[in-house]
């Protein structure tokens, strides 16, 4: 009888710890609803017979106008936008020390033309009396001296007059050329100091490129090459020429400057544009690119990565090593290959492991 009880105990015992064991393991259902996403397949471009790289638009003739003087900002003729023509007033700085400043070295010039007019007499009589030897040797050498001192200090005052005058042009600043003022760096009542850019004044019609070339790619370009300057805003090309190659690295960080000249062109090209610059060079082996827009790469601090879909049709973010721009897109050197599919927009917000639906 005991053992019948035992039994039916254990059976019991055993049949509790397994309907627990089932309700633990349970499985929750997924109800997130799937993100909606757009998917691209990864393309593979062949390589040009040419080499690209990024700059901006500048004006040939740009100067940024500044003055030599401390003082402030009485009145600014022109704003951004206005035309203004050689020698035209642009901005007036106070001068009133100067203007004081003026006025002592105009008294100084009276008080020294007065004595060189009172010792040029006395030179000129005593050098007669001289000749009629009626004066000594001694006393024209006196005079003689004494003329030239009295030239010297009007001629240094002068002088003195010329280098006030000087002053006046860095208080009165005016354009260099004829040209439009692009932007303004200061307002009536600043402070004016010394080198600080006041306006800066451009000539437009001319332009150019400032491109960065890597060290890897500097020796294939030549100065006076023809080349092509893709322009992102427009989405038009114009013809340019090389102008001037630089051949030091030292203060742009491994970059070499290459100066492009654009050709005369219809289009409205502002200062600032956004261009892509395509350098004619010899055409090399293996310059296959796998290429994906800049938009549907995922930045995440120092890591770049792009979101691909799984076999369980889930998003999975892929990390990546990029290579150089092309316009709007990114050279993949790693991570991703060529007939890949990867997301190129989503409806949502992705993450490792999100439902998807593609679209």
């Amino acid at each position: 009888m005991q053992t019948k009880l035992y039994t039916v105990a254990l059976i019991t015992l055993v049949m509790t710890i397994s309907s627990c064991g089932n309700d633990n393991k349970k499985v929750e259902l997924d109800n997130t609803p799937a993100v909606t996403v757009k998917v691209n397949t990864v393309s593979e471009q062949k390589g040009g017979t040419y080499l690209t790289a990024s700059g901006k638009i500048e004006a040939v003739n740009s100067a940024n106008i500044s003055t030599r003087m401390m003082g402030y900002v009485d009145k600014i003729y022109a704003q951004v936008g206005d035309k203004v023509s050689r020698g035209q007033l642009l901005i007036s700085i106070n001068n009133a020390d100067l203007s004081a400043k003026l006025a002592q070295v105009n008294a100084g010039i009276a008080e020294a033309k007065a004595a060189f007019n009172i010792a040029e007499k006395d030179y000129n009589r005593y050098t007669a009396l001289f000749k009629e030897n009626s004066a000594s040797q001694k006393e024209v050498d006196d005079i003689s001296a004494n003329y030239n001192m009295a030239k010297a200090r009007l001629e240094a005052a002068k002088q003195m007059k010329n280098e006030v005058n000087a002053q006046f042009s860095y208080s009165n600043i005016r354009a260099p050329f004829n040209g439009v003022v692009t932007n303004k760096f200061i307002k009536v009542g600043d402070m004016a100091n010394p080198g600080m850019p006041l306006l800066e004044v451009e000539s437009p019609g001319d332009f150019q490129v400032l491109a960065m070339v890597p060290e890897s790619e500097i020796l294939q370009i030549k100065s006076g090459s023809e080349v092509t300057v893709l322009i992102k805003t427009l989405n038009e090309a114009v013809k340019g020429k090389v102008e001037e190659v630089s051949t030091s690295a030292k203060n742009t960080g491994g970059q070499y400057m290459v100066k492009v000249m654009l050709d005369k062109t219809e289009y409205n090209l502002l200062s600032g544009m956004y261009a892509t610059v395509q350098f004619p060079t010899v055409k090399k082996k293996n310059t296959n690119k796998v290429l994906i827009p800049l938009d549907a790469v995922v930045q995440n601090g120092q890591l770049s990565g792009v979101y691909t879909v799984s076999e369980n049709n889930t998003a999975l973010l892929r990390w990546l090593r990029l290579g150089r721009t092309y316009g709007d897109s990114v050279e993949i050197l790693s991570g991703l290959s060529a007939e890949e599919a990867y997301i190129l927009s989503a409806d949502g917000k992705l993450y490792n492991g999100a439902k998807i639906s593609i679209r």
